[in-house]
């Protein structure tokens, strides 16, 4: 069988390839293209575009860059027809997926959705449009699967978080090793996840390292993105306290003490590797404007959103300032909030479901086109 994969974003690559894995084991025929990173490439398939032609944030740079999104939608379409596919994955990224969903439902190929827009957060009137144009829809949080059966009465299956997958096929790094290899020295770590797109990482970044010098106990290591050049991070790394290590978040996580993370797939991945976090988001003032008044959520990080309760702090906007960003690192350092956290991370844990989403999803995925 052919499929055409589409992921958009670091995350999307990272869950693509462990699809792809798995899509071979069910069918070892299979020939696959694909829109996604390093990883997928890795995995085996074509690779079409890379990922990181494709990340704009937030509103506005939407609005900057629009040539360029809609001349990907137009390359997109053309490659699709002429690879013929018996099924497209659409792998998060709504905004474009679900233009090419819509085309290609009116092509009658079959359209598979892995890992749900986040409709729950904000533009809930998608639904209609995921109604009309996704044929199957597999969930990976536990409250989607009530939000679309019971809310929407459409029928998605929940196969569990992709996460889990990731960070239990990993090869587990000797820290002594992981050190030596990138001149740390003894000290506790204290990781700082940015996040992948430059006009992200800059603004996080200057916030992050605001309390640099307010912990000489401890050492800071930014995790560089893989989207992004060495070059990009240099501005940043003018204290020799401050380390930098590009590619290896989740080996960097599993020696960490604690972190300061940017919302989004990060927070939930921090909390799996157990290390007490503070989530600092920032945004573009247009962009932040806007967001607020559309997004109806208590929380952003996908750790409290699963929990139901504020797990870990959540400084936004205005509240990320160093002033607020160390009193809450103090806090999980130092204090008995950081035990409530870890013993959080375990209930968070069992509510994921246990290893096996990215072959459950492609085992109903090849299912589906040999039924």
């Amino acid at each position: 069988m052919k499929y055409y994969i589409i992921a958009g974003e670091a995350s999307g690559d990272l869950h693509g390839s462990n699809l792809m894995k798995s899509l071979y084991k069910e069918d070892p025929n299979a020939e696959i293209r694909f829109w996604g990173g390093d990883l997928m490439e890795k995995t085996g398939g074509t690779l079409v575009k890379h990922y990181r032609e494709l990340a704009f944030m937030g509103f506005a740079e939407v609005v900057m860059n629009l040539k360029t999104i809609l001349n990907n939608i137009k390359v997109c379409k053309a490659d699709i027809l002429k690879f013929q596919p018996d099924a497209i994955i659409f792998i998060d990224y709504p905004g474009f997926n679900m233009r090419i969903a819509k085309w290609a439902k009116n092509l009658k190929i079959p359209t598979h959705y892995y890992i749900s827009p986040q409709i729950w957060a904000w533009k809930e009137n998608r639904i209609k449009e995921i109604k009309r144009d996704v044929d199957f829809m597999y969930v990976i949080l536990p409250f989607e699967k009530d939000f679309y059966e019971k809310k929407h009465h459409f029928p998605v299956e929940f196969v569990g978080h992709p996460l889990i997958d990731a960070i239990h096929d990993r090869e587990p790094v000797d820290e002594a090793t992981f050190r030596r290899e990138f001149n740390l020295d003894e000290k506790p770590i204290i990781a700082l996840l940015p996040g992948s797109r430059k006009q992200e990482i800059s603004k996080m970044l200057t916030e992050m390292l605001s309390v640099v010098k307010d912990f000489p106990k401890y050492q800071f290591v930014i995790a560089g993105a893989p989207s992004q050049d060495y070059e990009f991070y240099a501005q940043f790394l003018n204290n020799e306290n401050v380390h930098f290590i590009s590619n290896r978040t989740y080996d960097l996580l599993s020696v960490s003490t604690a972190a300061l993370v940017t919302s989004g797939t990060a927070t939930l991945e921090t909390a799996l590797f157990k290390v007490p976090e503070v989530v600092c988001y920032k945004g573009g003032w247009i962009s932040y404007q806007i967001a607020k008044r559309i997004i109806t959520l208590k929380y952003i990080s996908l750790v409290n959103l699963i929990m139901d309760q504020e797990v870990v702090t959540e400084l936004i906007q205005g509240e990320c300032n160093p002033k607020k960003i160390k009193a809450e690192l103090h806090k999980i350092l130092e204090t008995e909030h950081r035990k409530k956290v870890l013993e959080s991370y375990e209930i968070l844990e069992k509510k994921l479901g246990g290893i096996g989403a990215s072959q459950k999803t492609a085992h109903l995925i090849v299912d589906k086109l040999n039924s």
